[in-house]
Protein backbone atom coordinates (compact mmCIF):
# COMPACT_ATOMS: atom_id res chain seq x y z
CA UNK A 1 0.00 0.00 0.00
CA UNK A 2 1.31 3.43 -0.81
CA UNK A 3 -0.15 6.43 0.05
CA UNK A 4 1.26 9.03 -2.62
CA UNK A 5 2.43 11.94 -1.16
CA UNK A 6 0.39 11.96 1.48
CA UNK A 7 -0.55 14.19 3.74
CA UNK A 8 -0.83 15.69 0.18
CA UNK A 9 -3.97 16.74 -2.05
CA UNK A 10 -5.66 13.37 -4.22
CA UNK A 11 -5.17 13.90 -7.49
CA UNK A 12 -7.74 16.45 -9.58
CA UNK A 13 -9.60 14.37 -11.61
CA UNK A 14 -9.18 16.53 -14.27
CA UNK A 15 -5.66 16.08 -14.57
CA UNK A 16 -5.47 12.30 -14.18
CA UNK A 17 -6.49 9.39 -16.53
CA UNK A 18 -7.54 5.88 -16.12
CA UNK A 19 -8.95 4.22 -13.51
CA UNK A 20 -9.03 7.46 -11.35
CA UNK A 21 -11.59 9.03 -13.29
CA UNK A 22 -13.97 5.99 -12.23
CA UNK A 23 -12.48 6.29 -8.72
CA UNK A 24 -13.72 9.77 -8.51
CA UNK A 25 -16.35 9.95 -10.55
CA UNK A 26 -19.98 10.31 -8.92
CA UNK A 27 -21.25 6.51 -9.98
CA UNK A 28 -24.33 5.89 -11.94
CA UNK A 29 -23.59 2.06 -12.34
CA UNK A 30 -25.91 0.04 -10.14
CA UNK A 31 -24.11 -2.40 -7.62
CA UNK A 32 -24.10 -5.71 -7.80
CA UNK A 33 -26.05 -7.88 -5.33
CA UNK A 34 -22.59 -9.82 -4.16
CA UNK A 35 -21.01 -6.50 -3.78
CA UNK A 36 -24.11 -5.55 -1.23
CA UNK A 37 -23.98 -8.56 0.62
CA UNK A 38 -20.01 -7.73 1.23
CA UNK A 39 -20.68 -4.55 2.17
CA UNK A 40 -23.20 -5.51 4.83
CA UNK A 41 -21.38 -8.55 6.41
CA UNK A 42 -18.33 -5.95 7.17
CA UNK A 43 -20.89 -3.67 8.81
CA UNK A 44 -22.53 -7.08 10.77
CA UNK A 45 -18.89 -7.97 11.81
CA UNK A 46 -17.85 -4.29 13.17
CA UNK A 47 -20.73 -4.40 14.61
CA UNK A 48 -20.59 -7.20 16.54
CA UNK A 49 -17.44 -7.04 17.70
CA UNK A 50 -17.69 -3.20 18.84
CA UNK A 51 -21.74 -3.56 20.49
CA UNK A 52 -20.90 -7.13 22.30
CA UNK A 53 -18.49 -5.89 24.27
CA UNK A 54 -20.04 -2.38 24.90
CA UNK A 55 -24.04 -3.67 25.77
CA UNK A 56 -22.72 -6.31 27.74
CA UNK A 57 -18.69 -7.65 28.26
CA UNK A 58 -17.53 -4.59 29.27
CA UNK A 59 -19.52 -3.72 31.73
CA UNK A 60 -19.47 -7.34 33.34
CA UNK A 61 -15.46 -6.97 33.05
CA UNK A 62 -16.01 -3.24 35.18
CA UNK A 63 -17.90 -5.21 37.99
CA UNK A 64 -15.16 -7.41 37.39
CA UNK A 65 -12.08 -5.30 38.76
CA UNK A 66 -14.93 -3.23 40.89
CA UNK A 67 -18.18 -3.51 41.79
CA UNK A 68 -18.72 -0.62 43.33
CA UNK A 69 -17.60 1.46 40.88
CA UNK A 70 -18.68 -0.06 37.57
CA UNK A 71 -20.61 2.80 36.27
CA UNK A 72 -17.60 5.00 36.50
CA UNK A 73 -15.19 2.14 34.88
CA UNK A 74 -17.41 1.91 32.20
CA UNK A 75 -18.02 5.76 31.48
CA UNK A 76 -13.97 5.98 31.44
CA UNK A 77 -13.61 2.90 29.35
CA UNK A 78 -16.08 3.92 27.13
CA UNK A 79 -15.34 7.91 26.84
CA UNK A 80 -11.68 7.14 26.40
CA UNK A 81 -12.58 4.40 23.40
CA UNK A 82 -14.97 7.19 21.99
CA UNK A 83 -11.82 10.05 21.68
CA UNK A 84 -10.01 8.20 19.76
CA UNK A 85 -12.78 6.95 17.53
CA UNK A 86 -13.13 10.42 17.02
CA UNK A 87 -9.91 10.85 15.50
CA UNK A 88 -9.62 7.64 13.97
CA UNK A 89 -12.82 7.65 12.06
CA UNK A 90 -11.83 10.89 9.68
CA UNK A 91 -8.18 10.18 9.66
CA UNK A 92 -8.36 6.82 8.50
CA UNK A 93 -11.22 8.13 6.14
CA UNK A 94 -8.27 10.66 4.95
CA UNK A 95 -5.57 8.32 4.23
CA UNK A 96 -8.09 5.92 2.19
CA UNK A 97 -8.92 8.68 0.36
CA UNK A 98 -5.25 8.95 -0.74
CA UNK A 99 -4.17 5.50 -0.59
CA UNK A 100 -2.87 4.22 -4.00
CA UNK A 101 -2.86 0.75 -3.67
CA UNK A 102 -3.16 -1.74 -6.52
CA UNK A 103 -6.05 -3.39 -4.35
CA UNK A 104 -8.08 0.21 -4.13
CA UNK A 105 -8.58 3.02 -2.16
CA UNK A 106 -10.82 1.31 0.75
CA UNK A 107 -9.68 -2.13 0.82
CA UNK A 108 -6.48 -2.20 2.96
CA UNK A 109 -8.25 -0.09 5.83
CA UNK A 110 -11.16 -2.62 5.85
CA UNK A 111 -8.56 -5.42 6.12
CA UNK A 112 -5.42 -3.92 8.54
CA UNK A 113 -8.53 -2.30 10.89
CA UNK A 114 -9.80 -5.64 10.83
CA UNK A 115 -6.58 -7.49 12.01
CA UNK A 116 -5.94 -4.59 14.84
CA UNK A 117 -9.58 -4.95 16.21
CA UNK A 118 -8.65 -8.74 16.80
CA UNK A 119 -5.79 -8.63 18.32
CA UNK A 120 -6.34 -6.06 20.71
CA UNK A 121 -9.98 -8.20 21.61
CA UNK A 122 -8.26 -10.67 22.13
CA UNK A 123 -6.27 -9.30 24.54
CA UNK A 124 -8.84 -7.19 26.06
CA UNK A 125 -9.72 -10.46 27.43
CA UNK A 126 -6.76 -10.86 29.82
CA UNK A 127 -6.71 -7.39 30.40
CA UNK A 128 -4.76 -7.18 34.24
CA UNK A 129 -6.18 -3.76 35.10
CA UNK A 130 -8.59 -0.52 34.68
CA UNK A 131 -5.69 1.05 32.22
CA UNK A 132 -4.76 -1.84 30.23
CA UNK A 133 -8.55 -2.50 29.76
CA UNK A 134 -8.46 1.17 28.28
CA UNK A 135 -5.85 1.25 26.16
CA UNK A 136 -6.86 -2.42 24.48
CA UNK A 137 -10.53 -0.93 24.46
CA UNK A 138 -9.24 2.19 22.73
CA UNK A 139 -6.90 -0.32 19.82
CA UNK A 140 -10.24 -1.92 19.47
CA UNK A 141 -12.20 1.32 18.15
CA UNK A 142 -9.01 2.17 16.50
CA UNK A 143 -9.28 -0.78 14.34
CA UNK A 144 -13.12 -0.69 14.22
CA UNK A 145 -13.18 2.98 13.04
CA UNK A 146 -10.10 2.49 10.32
CA UNK A 147 -12.71 -0.25 8.54
CA UNK A 148 -16.18 2.11 9.14
CA UNK A 149 -14.50 4.68 7.58
CA UNK A 150 -13.25 2.64 4.28
CA UNK A 151 -16.38 1.33 4.03
CA UNK A 152 -18.73 3.88 4.51
CA UNK A 153 -17.37 5.61 2.07
CA UNK A 154 -17.28 2.76 -0.25
CA UNK A 155 -20.75 3.55 -0.65
CA UNK A 156 -21.08 6.45 -2.21
CA UNK A 157 -17.60 5.60 -4.22
CA UNK A 158 -19.97 3.04 -5.65
CA UNK A 159 -23.66 3.46 -5.45
CA UNK A 160 -25.39 6.00 -7.82
CA UNK A 161 -27.55 8.31 -5.62
CA UNK A 162 -31.18 6.21 -6.90
CA UNK A 163 -29.84 3.20 -4.94
CA UNK A 164 -28.17 4.67 -1.76
CA UNK A 165 -31.48 4.58 -0.03
CA UNK A 166 -31.50 0.47 -0.15
CA UNK A 167 -28.31 0.07 0.09
CA UNK A 168 -28.38 2.00 3.37
CA UNK A 169 -31.19 0.39 4.93
CA UNK A 170 -29.21 -3.34 3.55
CA UNK A 171 -26.41 -1.62 5.34
CA UNK A 172 -28.20 -0.37 8.27
CA UNK A 173 -29.50 -4.24 8.68
CA UNK A 174 -26.17 -5.70 8.90
CA UNK A 175 -25.61 -3.20 11.48
CA UNK A 176 -28.14 -4.27 13.04
CA UNK A 177 -27.88 -8.12 12.77
CA UNK A 178 -24.28 -7.52 13.93
CA UNK A 179 -25.64 -5.52 17.64
CA UNK A 180 -27.95 -8.40 17.81
CA UNK A 181 -24.62 -11.36 17.50
CA UNK A 182 -22.85 -9.03 19.91
CA UNK A 183 -25.61 -9.48 22.12
CA UNK A 184 -25.80 -13.25 21.54
CA UNK A 185 -22.48 -13.94 22.27
CA UNK A 186 -22.37 -11.86 25.25
CA UNK A 187 -25.42 -14.09 26.58
CA UNK A 188 -24.38 -17.46 25.55
CA UNK A 189 -20.82 -17.00 27.44
CA UNK A 190 -23.01 -16.33 30.62
CA UNK A 191 -20.24 -14.12 32.59
CA UNK A 192 -17.30 -15.27 30.99
CA UNK A 193 -16.35 -12.17 29.34
CA UNK A 194 -12.72 -13.35 27.91
CA UNK A 195 -14.87 -16.40 25.73
CA UNK A 196 -17.08 -13.26 24.71
CA UNK A 197 -13.89 -11.52 23.61
CA UNK A 198 -12.90 -14.27 21.67
CA UNK A 199 -16.10 -14.98 19.69
CA UNK A 200 -16.18 -10.58 19.02
CA UNK A 201 -12.71 -11.49 17.23
CA UNK A 202 -13.81 -14.10 15.44
CA UNK A 203 -17.03 -12.37 14.15
CA UNK A 204 -15.05 -9.04 12.96
CA UNK A 205 -12.71 -11.08 11.37
CA UNK A 206 -15.37 -13.28 9.38
CA UNK A 207 -17.08 -10.41 8.14
CA UNK A 208 -14.82 -9.36 5.89
CA UNK A 209 -13.79 -12.08 3.81
CA UNK A 210 -16.41 -11.80 1.22
CA UNK A 211 -16.38 -7.87 1.19
CA UNK A 212 -12.00 -8.45 0.46
CA UNK A 213 -12.35 -10.69 -2.41
CA UNK A 214 -15.91 -8.70 -4.01
CA UNK A 215 -15.06 -5.19 -3.40
CA UNK A 216 -14.50 -3.44 -7.03
CA UNK A 217 -12.63 -1.30 -5.22
CA UNK A 218 -11.03 1.05 -8.09
CA UNK A 219 -7.55 2.07 -7.11
CA UNK A 220 -5.33 5.43 -7.69
CA UNK A 221 -2.96 6.29 -9.99
CA UNK A 222 0.75 6.53 -8.05
CA UNK A 223 2.03 10.15 -8.26
CA UNK A 224 5.69 11.27 -9.29
CA UNK A 225 7.11 11.68 -6.13
CA UNK A 226 9.01 14.65 -5.30
CA UNK A 227 12.28 14.85 -3.78
CA UNK A 228 11.96 14.89 0.81
CA UNK A 229 11.92 17.96 2.38
CA UNK A 230 11.02 19.37 5.86
CA UNK A 231 9.36 22.15 4.79
CA UNK A 232 7.16 20.74 2.20
CA UNK A 233 6.85 18.11 4.55
CA UNK A 234 5.24 20.48 7.48
CA UNK A 235 3.23 22.77 4.90
CA UNK A 236 1.99 19.23 3.82
CA UNK A 237 0.85 18.34 6.96
CA UNK A 238 -0.49 21.90 8.08
CA UNK A 239 -2.54 21.43 5.05
CA UNK A 240 -3.88 17.79 5.81
CA UNK A 241 -5.37 19.01 9.32
CA UNK A 242 -6.45 22.13 8.31
CA UNK A 243 -8.13 19.87 5.91
CA UNK A 244 -10.70 18.19 7.44
CA UNK A 245 -12.33 21.83 8.91
CA UNK A 246 -15.74 22.07 6.57
CA UNK A 247 -16.69 25.73 6.49
CA UNK A 248 -20.13 25.51 7.92
CA UNK A 249 -21.26 28.63 5.73
CA UNK A 250 -19.69 27.17 2.39
CA UNK A 251 -21.72 24.02 2.93
CA UNK A 252 -24.49 24.51 5.54
CA UNK A 253 -26.68 21.79 4.87
CA UNK A 254 -23.51 19.30 5.79
CA UNK A 255 -23.43 21.13 9.20
CA UNK A 256 -26.95 20.93 9.28
CA UNK A 257 -26.66 17.05 8.61
CA UNK A 258 -23.09 16.85 10.98
CA UNK A 259 -25.49 18.85 14.35
CA UNK A 260 -28.50 16.22 13.56
CA UNK A 261 -26.39 13.14 13.60
CA UNK A 262 -25.00 14.44 16.75
CA UNK A 263 -28.17 14.90 18.66
CA UNK A 264 -30.06 11.68 17.48
CA UNK A 265 -27.07 10.02 18.38
CA UNK A 266 -26.65 11.60 21.56
CA UNK A 267 -30.11 10.86 22.55
CA UNK A 268 -29.54 6.95 21.68
CA UNK A 269 -26.37 6.18 23.82
CA UNK A 270 -27.96 7.77 26.59
CA UNK A 271 -30.95 5.32 26.07
CA UNK A 272 -28.45 2.41 25.45
CA UNK A 273 -25.52 3.26 27.57
CA UNK A 274 -26.72 1.86 30.94
CA UNK A 275 -29.37 -0.74 29.82
CA UNK A 276 -27.37 -3.48 31.47
CA UNK A 277 -27.41 -1.41 34.70
CA UNK A 278 -31.04 0.07 34.12
CA UNK A 279 -32.58 -3.77 33.97
CA UNK A 280 -30.92 -4.79 36.62
CA UNK A 281 -30.97 -2.07 39.60
CA UNK A 282 -34.04 -0.38 38.27
CA UNK A 283 -36.56 -2.72 36.53
CA UNK A 284 -34.91 -5.07 38.99
CA UNK A 285 -35.42 -7.71 36.47
CA UNK A 286 -33.87 -10.57 38.57
CA UNK A 287 -36.43 -10.13 41.16
CA UNK A 288 -39.31 -9.72 39.08
CA UNK A 289 -38.98 -11.64 36.51
CA UNK A 290 -36.79 -14.36 37.57
CA UNK A 291 -34.72 -13.23 34.24
CA UNK A 292 -30.97 -12.41 34.35
CA UNK A 293 -29.79 -8.89 33.13
CA UNK A 294 -27.62 -10.11 30.41
CA UNK A 295 -29.91 -12.43 28.79
CA UNK A 296 -32.85 -9.58 29.11
CA UNK A 297 -30.42 -7.30 27.03
CA UNK A 298 -30.27 -10.23 24.68
CA UNK A 299 -34.14 -10.04 24.38
CA UNK A 300 -34.22 -6.60 24.37
CA UNK A 301 -31.79 -6.68 21.82
CA UNK A 302 -33.88 -9.48 18.90
CA UNK A 303 -36.85 -7.70 19.41
CA UNK A 304 -34.91 -3.99 18.17
CA UNK A 305 -32.65 -5.82 15.72
CA UNK A 306 -36.11 -7.34 14.22
CA UNK A 307 -37.70 -4.10 13.90
CA UNK A 308 -34.84 -2.35 12.63
CA UNK A 309 -33.92 -4.77 10.04
CA UNK A 310 -37.67 -4.40 9.17
CA UNK A 311 -37.68 -0.46 8.75
CA UNK A 312 -33.81 0.35 7.88
CA UNK A 313 -34.71 -1.64 4.33
CA UNK A 314 -38.34 -0.35 3.86
CA UNK A 315 -37.87 2.87 5.13
CA UNK A 316 -34.36 3.29 2.83
CA UNK A 317 -36.27 1.88 -0.36
CA UNK A 318 -39.47 4.55 0.72
CA UNK A 319 -37.29 6.95 0.10
CA UNK A 320 -35.47 6.04 -3.23
CA UNK A 321 -39.11 5.95 -4.74
CA UNK A 322 -40.18 8.97 -2.65
CA UNK A 323 -37.11 10.69 -3.81
CA UNK A 324 -37.27 12.38 -0.28
CA UNK A 325 -35.36 11.96 2.99
CA UNK A 326 -36.03 14.81 5.37
CA UNK A 327 -39.88 13.70 6.31
CA UNK A 328 -38.44 10.19 6.73
CA UNK A 329 -35.97 11.64 8.80
CA UNK A 330 -38.15 14.04 11.44
CA UNK A 331 -40.75 11.40 11.82
CA UNK A 332 -37.65 8.68 12.52
CA UNK A 333 -36.43 10.98 15.17
CA UNK A 334 -39.71 11.75 16.73
CA UNK A 335 -40.27 7.85 16.86
CA UNK A 336 -36.72 7.76 19.10
CA UNK A 337 -37.66 10.62 21.57
CA UNK A 338 -40.79 8.66 22.21
CA UNK A 339 -39.39 5.62 22.57
CA UNK A 340 -36.98 7.18 25.75
CA UNK A 341 -40.40 8.51 27.28
CA UNK A 342 -41.59 4.93 27.52
CA UNK A 343 -38.29 4.00 29.33
CA UNK A 344 -38.93 6.98 31.64
CA UNK A 345 -42.22 6.97 32.64
CA UNK A 346 -42.77 2.59 32.21
CA UNK A 347 -39.42 1.19 34.02
CA UNK A 348 -40.58 -2.11 34.13
CA UNK A 349 -39.90 -5.00 32.09
CA UNK A 350 -43.20 -4.65 29.86
CA UNK A 351 -42.23 -0.83 29.28
CA UNK A 352 -39.00 -2.03 28.26
CA UNK A 353 -40.37 -4.16 26.08
CA UNK A 354 -42.23 -1.41 24.39
CA UNK A 355 -39.56 1.07 24.59
CA UNK A 356 -37.42 -1.40 22.44
CA UNK A 357 -40.13 -2.06 19.45
CA UNK A 358 -40.46 1.97 19.15
CA UNK A 359 -36.41 2.47 19.27
CA UNK A 360 -36.18 -0.36 16.45
CA UNK A 361 -38.98 1.12 14.59
CA UNK A 362 -37.50 4.48 14.84
CA UNK A 363 -33.56 3.95 14.57
CA UNK A 364 -34.07 1.30 11.43
CA UNK A 365 -35.29 4.16 9.40
CA UNK A 366 -33.31 6.78 10.54
CA UNK A 367 -30.08 4.99 10.01
CA UNK A 368 -31.16 4.33 6.05
CA UNK A 369 -32.56 7.23 5.21
CA UNK A 370 -30.40 9.71 7.30
CA UNK A 371 -26.85 7.94 5.38
CA UNK A 372 -28.79 8.26 1.98
CA UNK A 373 -29.21 12.12 2.98
CA UNK A 374 -25.96 12.94 4.41
CA UNK A 375 -23.99 10.86 0.91
CA UNK A 376 -26.06 14.19 -1.06
CA UNK A 377 -24.25 16.81 0.91
CA UNK A 378 -20.95 15.72 0.67
CA UNK A 379 -18.81 19.01 -0.48
CA UNK A 380 -16.42 16.72 -2.88
CA UNK A 381 -16.07 13.50 -4.37
CA UNK A 382 -12.35 13.72 -3.89
CA UNK A 383 -12.71 13.60 -0.35
CA UNK A 384 -15.71 11.36 0.17
CA UNK A 385 -13.79 8.95 3.36
CA UNK A 386 -12.39 12.41 5.05
CA UNK A 387 -15.73 13.93 4.71
CA UNK A 388 -17.96 10.82 5.92
CA UNK A 389 -15.24 10.51 8.97
CA UNK A 390 -16.05 14.16 9.99
CA UNK A 391 -19.65 13.17 9.89
CA UNK A 392 -18.72 10.10 11.71
CA UNK A 393 -17.56 12.24 14.34
CA UNK A 394 -20.94 12.90 15.26
CA UNK A 395 -21.47 9.02 15.90
CA UNK A 396 -18.72 8.95 17.73
CA UNK A 397 -18.56 12.23 19.98
CA UNK A 398 -21.89 11.32 21.37
CA UNK A 399 -19.99 7.89 23.45
CA UNK A 400 -17.89 11.00 24.77
CA UNK A 401 -20.69 13.31 26.03
CA UNK A 402 -23.31 10.84 26.82
CA UNK A 403 -21.71 8.95 29.69
CA UNK A 404 -20.84 12.77 31.13
CA UNK A 405 -24.51 14.07 30.63
CA UNK A 406 -25.68 9.90 31.51
CA UNK A 407 -23.95 9.41 34.64
CA UNK A 408 -25.05 12.94 37.10
CA UNK A 409 -28.19 12.13 35.92
CA UNK A 410 -28.16 8.41 37.48
CA UNK A 411 -26.51 9.29 40.18
CA UNK A 412 -27.56 12.25 41.48
CA UNK A 413 -30.36 14.10 38.89
CA UNK A 414 -33.73 11.88 39.14
CA UNK A 415 -32.42 8.37 37.94
CA UNK A 416 -33.54 6.84 34.87
CA UNK A 417 -36.49 8.87 34.74
CA UNK A 418 -34.98 12.15 33.97
CA UNK A 419 -32.33 10.19 31.89
CA UNK A 420 -34.54 9.27 29.32
CA UNK A 421 -36.29 12.69 29.56
CA UNK A 422 -33.15 14.27 29.05
CA UNK A 423 -32.61 11.76 25.98
CA UNK A 424 -36.09 12.46 24.24
CA UNK A 425 -35.52 16.34 24.63
CA UNK A 426 -31.90 15.97 22.83
CA UNK A 427 -33.36 13.52 20.08
CA UNK A 428 -35.93 15.94 19.10
CA UNK A 429 -33.64 18.72 18.75
CA UNK A 430 -32.13 16.82 15.35
CA UNK A 431 -35.71 16.58 13.89
CA UNK A 432 -35.99 20.09 14.17
CA UNK A 433 -32.58 20.65 12.27
CA UNK A 434 -33.06 18.75 9.75
CA UNK A 435 -35.78 21.38 8.42
CA UNK A 436 -32.36 23.35 7.85
CA UNK A 437 -31.33 21.34 4.94
CA UNK A 438 -32.07 22.66 1.74
CA UNK A 439 -30.40 20.85 -1.13
CA UNK A 440 -32.01 17.30 -0.22
CA UNK A 441 -35.54 17.25 -0.23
Amino acid sequence: MSLSDLPGPVPDPAVVRGGTATALAEPVTRVRPIWVTGVVLVNLGINAAFFGPLQVLLGQQAAHFDEGQKEAILALVTGCGAAVSMVANPLFGAFSDRTTSRFGRRVPWVLMGAILGAVALVALGGAPDVAAMTLLWCLVQAGANAMYSAITAAVPDRVPVRQRGTVGGLAAMGQTVGILVGAVIAAVVAGNFVVGYWLCAAALLAGVVLYLFNNDDQPLPKRPRLPFSWRRLAFGVIAFVWGFWVSPKRYPDFAWAWWTRLLVSTGNHMVTLYLLFFLSDAVRLKETEGIDASFGVLILTGLYAVTVIITSVLGGRLSDRMGKRKPLVIASSVIIAVASLILAFAPTWIGALAGALVLGIGFGSYLAVDFALITQVLPSGLDRGRDLGVINIANSLPQVIAPLIAAPFVTMWGGYVSLYVAAAVIGLLGAVFVVKIKSVA
